[in-house]
């Protein structure tokens, strides 16, 4: 090979920015590099999605607990509930006031002078089957970052390997190891590893970050239904 052309030939591999590494990508890593692009959209997209929605569930949750608290009357928290669909307490309080509804109004319950519950235990059992359904709802979505951030590096790793593999295969068709020869194999495995690395680290950022928050709003969605049995028992037993 003559030297001058293996220069430039290196020299375009290496030294002209990103899109001479994007030049030198084979079919695999092409494919290698849409798969990761994909997940990393996707994760954004869910980032900014559960970001705003996690926001947003805590400032009405807060709100709502000042209703709540400042309140009377359950029917009067449950007026404002429209407004605040946000807040996972209000899918909890929901419940827990169909549930003193049903059994105040039922048997002879309905005649008597001060309403009464039935059972304590079967409100405590919609409170908690509420609390699981605002959790779950909570939760939506937030495992595809853990996905994300688990499988694209060892994608990338996937396209690290095969652009060695054809560094070596270049170098045996060739019989040459100069950097001309394996240039385009290596550029390969270094922009799939990097995209790998975009597409993973922040997706476990944020996959950590959206967890404590959960962790947040569980706690208090927990809090809550305590409360509201609380209540419940000294005013309706």
């Amino acid at each position: 090979m003559i030297p001058g052309l293996a220069l430039a030939q290196s020299t375009t591999a290496f030294s002209s920015g990103i899109t001479g590494y994007f030049k030198n990508v084979g079919p695999v890593g092409a494919v290698v590099l849409a798969i990761l692009v994909l997940f990393s959209l996707m994760s954004w997209a869910i980032i900014f999605y559960k970001g705003a929605a996690l926001r947003q569930a805590h400032t009405q949750s807060e709100t709502f607990l000042q209703v709540f608290r400042k309140s009377s009357k359950f029917s009067e928290v449950n007026s404002v509930c429209t407004q605040l669909k946000a807040s996972p307490l209000v899918g909890v309080f929901q419940a827990g006031y169909q549930e003193v509804n049903q059994q105040v109004r039922g048997g002879a319950n309905a005649q008597a002078a001060k309403p009464t519950v039935k059972s304590l235990e079967s409100l405590s059992r919609a409170l908690a089957r509420a609390a699981t359904v605002e959790g779950t709802r909570l939760d939506r979505r937030v495992s595809f970052l853990a996905t994300t951030a688990s499988v694209t590096p060892f994608v990338g790793l996937f396209g690290t390997v095969w652009g060695i593999m054809d560094a070596f295969g270049d170098i045996g068709r060739m019989g040459s190891a100069n950097l001309a020869v394996v240039a385009p194999g290596i550029s390969e495995a270094l922009i799939t590893t990097a995209m790998g690395l975009l597409a993973a680290i922040p997706a476990a950022v944020f996959y950590n970050f959206f967890s404590s928050r959960i962790k947040v709003l569980g706690a208090m969605i927990d809090d809550f239904a305590l409360e509201f049995l609380n209540i419940v028992e000294r005013n309706f037993t």
